[in-house]
């Protein structure tokens, strides 16, 4: 072995960027934004072919400093992470492998403004040019023996916004009435291959599998999230949790007025209040996010970056018809901006009224604390906007959800111990979202091994959760198409429990050290996180 060069991972770093020219654009690395990178098959198997010697390379150095082990670690579980997908090859299943990162392209550096509009429209032009050929590598490359009905259909139902999104939504977002018509004007023929793309789905016949499968999955968990366990041993933690959170929930139900034991009642009525409209919904979220801002601040439980904003803003129109739950979009982390969005989970234009009053319903003025905590203060906003003043730019590219995710719900709780959630009813809504989130264990690993039905997995969501028939399949529909993901929520609070326990016992130093220092290292594998809250 050799040792560890300094510039080894910064050269890593230049190399990510050009192959993924998207991500490097979205972190807002300059001289990236005109072009959309390569998706065709050659062009895939390439960038895997140089992933592979990457590994190699970085796993025959040692030695260097403790930051710069740590980012070597990082990487190192990134790509392998990365690599264990060539017995499971996502470009040839699914279509959003190739719509999703099209659609944020455009979407957020309009959004974000790192640059004028301008130029912001000029960089957007060259990269209209390219989506046909996008387009026409996801019709070359899926494979309809591997793709799954399913996910074929989640990625049409993007591909039928793709039209309207970019010849209305984008240039929607230019002021210039003359860059506007412009951009336009451009942006036809990618719609005209959107409407290819459309047809094309629409008549594809697949006949491949969703489920990944226990090796892949347990695989992912060593691998990648550097875990002790597999798909078996998770699942056993998550009906472990779900038990006991279920025991908690029937006491605090009892402190309702005229409670039971029976919580999945009460949040049922809790539900019933909710905002009368979607953009009521928006307003009370936002006056949330003041809320939990202010009480962070005052309690002094985190360093906040300098200049963070967090706005609360409608879903994206092309997130809508894949996805059913509030998200959160970070500032560009190599940009000086600390600017991030919270996306208020708005329904398609084709929702009924119905399914408009269901989403409101899931959305409870009793829950909308423990939300707003989790995407914005403390939780990813304030975290993704103090990560990004980190010196390291590895920390600033590369995280797991296990992390990230669960330093969210880890902060849910910090808040209910601070007395945040001021009445039963948000005690009991910040809980549900716990137990929910055991739930998706549950369904997550039984899902991808075979053990659980589509069916058997929304049935669950809607018995063994308070979540609505409707917000349930969709749940279910994410969890088919995004397998290990839904699991990092709990996982990783519970395991960034277990690192404050020890961080406290050795007297490292206060919460708000503790915050600022393990979050403030990424969204690092927690057993890396647990050597940068423990050892440096």
């Amino acid at each position: 072995m050799t040792d560890l060069s300094p510039g080894l991972v910064d050269e890593f770093v230049d190399w990510y960027l050009s192959a993924n020219p998207i991500s490097a654009s979205l972190a807002g690395a300059p001289g990236h934004d005109r072009t959309l990178g390569d998706f065709t098959e050659a062009g895939i198997l390439a960038r895997d072919g140089e992933s592979r010697r990457w590994l190699e390379r970085l796993q025959e150095v040692k030695g260097g400093g403790f930051e710069d082990e740590i980012d070597r670690e990082l990487i190192i579980s990134t790509l392998r992470g990365a690599l264990a997908f060539e017995s499971w090859p996502s470009w040839r299943r699914d279509p959003s492998v190739y719509v999703g990162p099209v659609f944020a392209s455009f979407f957020s550096p309009f959004l974000s403004r790192l640059a004028g509009e301008d130029e912001l429209v000029d960089a957007a032009v060259a990269r209209l040019a390219e989506v046909p050929d996008v387009l026409a590598a996801c019709r070359t490359n899926l494979d309809p023996e591997l793709a799954a009905p399913l996910l074929v259909e989640r990625g049409l139902g993007q591909a039928r916004t793709g039209r309207r999104f970019l010849t209305a939504t984008v240039p929607g977002l230019v002021a210039d009435e003359r860059l506007r018509a412009r951009l336009a004007e451009a942006a036809e023929p990618a719609a005209a291959a959107f409407d290819e793309l459309v047809e094309f789905l629409g008549g594809f016949e697949a006949t491949g599998t969703w489920r990944m499968g226990e090796k892949l999955y347990s695989a992912l968990l060593r691998e990648r999230e550097m875990l002790g366990y597999g798909a078996a041993g998770l699942r056993e933690r998550g009906q472990a949790a779900y038990d006991e959170l279920d025991a908690e929930m029937r006491e605090v139900a009892r402190r309702l007025p005229g409670g039971s034991d029976d919580w999945h009642a009460a949040i049922g009525k809790l539900q019933d209040d909710h905002a009368p409209t979607l953009e009521d919904m928006r307003a009370e979220y936002e006056a949330e996010t003041e809320r939990a801002r202010a009480f962070v601040r005052e309690r002094g439980l985190v360093t906040f970056a300098e200049g963070e904003e967090c706005r609360v803003v409608p879903s994206p129109e092309f997130q809508r018809p894949i996805l059913s739950v509030a998200s959160y979009l970070s500032p560009p982390p190599l940009s000086a901006s600390r600017v991030g969005h919270f996306f208020v989970p708005f329904t398609p234009d084709s929702f009924t009224e119905e399914q408009v009053r269901q989403r409101l319903r899931t959305n409870a003025r009793a829950q909308m604390p423990s939300i707003a905590v989790h995407e914005a203060y403390p939780g990813h906003h304030w975290h993704l906007s103090w990560v990004a003043d980190s010196p390291r730019r590895a920390r600033k590219l590369f995280r797991t959800p296990y992390f990230t995710e669960g330093w969210a719900l880890y902060v849910e709780k910090v808040m209910r111990e601070q007395g945040y959630f001021a009445t039963p009813a948000q005690e009991l809504a910040h809980l549900e979202f716990r137990i929910f989130r055991a739930a998706r264990i549950i369904v997550d690993t039984s899902l991808h091994c075979g053990d659980m039905s589509i069916e058997e997995a929304e049935h669950f969501m809607t018995t063994k959760s308070s979540l609505t028939p409707g917000t349930a399949k969709g749940e279910v529909n994410r969890y088919c198409a995004w397998p290990t993901q839904a699991p990092s929520y709990l996982t990783g609070a519970l395991e960034i429990d277990r690192i404050r326990a020890d961080y406290t016992a050795a007297g490292r130093g206060d919460l708000r050290a503790f915050h600022d220092t393990l979050a403030g290292s990424g969204g690092l594998p927690l057993g890396l996180a647990r050597r940068v809250a423990l050892e440096s």
